[in-house]
């Protein structure tokens, strides 16, 4: 045993390595070269294009390649081959994997007013990559979980290694606060470096904070509990006026030769048409149904209920979300029907309570499957397309309080109408001229999209919860 113990700890001190910060020029734990740094990130972006689609729009995904590398060149790491990324969704999000992929989702697009704010977005996140955050704390995690390994074989105590494994997760859990910090520190650099004003990461926060205080006079006005915050970090957590940040900006700004680059109206002219909310490609919600154009279909969702729709699948939820009811589709190689399909998945046993039925020309099978926790399943069958439905429920709920609503959305399931189609649109950003003596209330009937729309057109225009644009102004609405 002590044999063993001295083996495993062995290979942990050969694992062990430190390295000179390129960004910090400080000595950090690391237990990775750069080299199979890009690796990693390699083959996490292999994974990530599986989940997150990529916005189908060349043009700007070219425009926003072209502001990455214009800040990256600016970085601690401009050797890297930076890949930026937009992905069509409407999460208020952005995101970096190691050795240089970086993400944003096309909906914190929408809120951005400037290429120096977008060019903000990036350099934070550049910020992480050339500080190697995310390879500081993949490796802290791994020598956790290697010690907790050694401890528990010493001491023949198995649960050794999970203490061991809380305290290393509960150690690098997110990249806290003062690498948050460390990234928007570096990513003002890189603006001022690159000839963008370094105050738009100021104004990145402003707007980030105003998602977060939209969101929550939102949840309240309904009735329900508060959203955790979308976008991960110092943007997240700290109001714009926080000390630290302020000054780590205003280090920054001696470097900027002149007065530093916005770009507003090059920014706007590039989201003008851009799908806002929901996109034609992912299936798109009008009050409580949701439209797949590409798949022909339609389903509703009880009132109150939400739908979460992922690549994936699509997920209806009760208020309290303690009943689920997932809804993914499945490719066949043959054709077969419902309970045929059924019988294949179940190993022969079949449903508790099954029943077969038509609905609307297509092929349906439902039933509970039995077990210590139930689930109601169906299969639709329509060629040869299977879309499988399971409902589940935790906590203190139960399978028949949920499964009536469960079947509702089954049974509202069917292929589009013609007269439909059209309902399977996004709402779309539209660039408008304020003028004099015309007013946001009044624009603001003319937009799209749902809930207080007066709030959400402050909220696109940074001009929320009270501010008043300048006539000659170019505001953002949906249509």
């Amino acid at each position: 045993m002590k044999l063993r113990l001295l083996l495993l700890l062995s290979v942990l001190a050969q694992l062990v390595g430190c390295a000179v910060n390129p960004a910090t020029g400080r000595t950090d734990f690391v237990m990775m070269s750069e080299q199979q740094e890009i690796e990693l990130g390699r083959n996490y972006a292999e994974e990530i294009a599986k989940q997150y689609p990529r916005y189908a729009d060349e043009k700007l995904q070219a425009y926003v390649q072209g502001v990455g590398e214009r800040v990256a060149r600016n970085s601690h790491r401009s050797n890297l081959d930076y890949r930026f990324t937009v992905v069509d969704s409407p999460d208020i999000n952005a995101f970096a994997i190691p050795g240089g992929h970086i993400y944003i989702h096309r909906g914190l697009m929408a809120y951005l007013g400037s290429e120096a704010e977008l060019a903000a977005v990036l350099g934070h996140e550049v910020g992480h990559v050339t500080a190697r955050h995310s390879v500081r704390q993949q490796s802290q995690s791994t020598a956790w979980n290697i010690l907790g390994q050694a401890v528990a074989i010493g001491t023949g105590v198995g649960a050794a290694g999970d203490v061991t494994n809380v305290l290393g997760s509960a150690f690098v859990r997110g990249y806290g606060r003062d690498m948050e910090l460390e990234a928007d520190g570096f990513g003002a650099q890189y603006l001022a470096r690159s000839g963008y004003d370094p105050q738009a990461m100021i104004e990145v926060v402003k707007v980030l904070k105003n998602q977060e205080d939209f969101a929550r006079d939102e949840a309240l006005a309904k009735g329900q509990e508060v959203p955790p915050a979308g976008y991960h970090g110092l943007f997240d957590t700290h109001p714009d006026n926080d000390t630290r940040l302020r000054q780590v900006v205003a280090s920054a700004s001696p470097l900027v030769n002149g007065q530093g680059e916005v770009g507003r109206q090059a920014y706007l002219k590039m989201i003008d048409g851009m799908p806002f909310g929901d996109s034609a490609e992912a299936g798109v919600r009008r009050g409580q149904r949701f439209y797949h154009v590409g798949l022909d279909f339609t389903l509703a969702f009880p009132q109150g209920w939400g739908l979460v729709n992922r690549p994936d699948a699509v997920i209806v939820h009760s208020p309290d979300e303690q009943a689920f009811l997932v809804m993914s589709m499945q490719g066949l190689k043959e054709q077969v029907d419902s309970q045929a399909f059924i019988r294949q998945s179940t190993g022969g046993r079949g449903l508790t309570g099954q029943e077969s039925f038509k609905q609307d020309g297509l092929d349906v099978t439902t039933g509970v499957l039995p077990g210590n926790e139930a689930r109601r399943v169906a299969v639709i069958v329509r060629d040869r397309e299977a879309f499988i439905f399971i409902g589940a429920v935790k906590g203190r709920a139960s399978l028949e309080t949920a499964d009536d609503r469960f079947m509702e959305v089954v049974r509202s399931f069917r292929p589009l109408r013609a007269d439909e189609r059209q309902l399977g649109q996004p709402w779309r950003l539209h660039l408008v001229r304020f003028e004099a003596g015309q007013s946001l209330e009044t624009l603001s009937r003319q937009m799209g999209g749902e809930g207080d729309k007066l709030k959400r057109l402050r909220l696109l225009n940074g001009l929320y919860p009270t501010g008043r644009p300048q006539p000659g102004d170019w505001l953002k609405v949906v249509r």
